[in-house]
């Protein structure tokens, strides 16, 4: 297994999983069987661009998303899927609830690092 299989893997399943997907279910959405996608988030599966294609379109993120961040340590993998999971949420959100967000965001940041220095 290559490492870059690995760390596309454990991009593909934090995605996954941050939308709240089944193995079955991201399968299902690509055409692909079950373990296959297994496969490919344990990074035992080298996938076509076509298979990375369809994964992308479906977890709604760009191709370098997947490969982003690639021999980062784990406190980093974690960052990147609690980043990840946070725009979803967002996402989700009406531009009048952003803005909000956004300011509240501004006044914790804001307070942490005056606390921290």
């Amino acid at each position: 297994m290559s490492k870059l299989s690995k760390h596309v893997g454990v991009k593909v399943r934090n995605l996954r999983k941050n939308r709240g997907l089944t193995q079955e279910q991201l399968g299902e959405l690509v055409e692909l069987p079950q373990s296959y996608i297994g496969g490919i988030e344990r990074g035992e599966k080298n996938i076509s661009l076509e298979t990375l294609e369809r994964i992308v379109e479906t977890l709604r993120v760009e191709p370098s998303d997947l490969f982003s961040g690639y021999d980062l340590t784990n406190s980093q993998y974690e960052r990147s899927k609690l980043l990840d999971s946070t725009y979803l949420l967002i996402e989700q959100c009406s531009d009048k609830e952003i803005a909000l967000i956004k300011k509240l965001v501004d006044v914790v940041i804001s307070e942490v690092r005056s606390k921290s220095i």
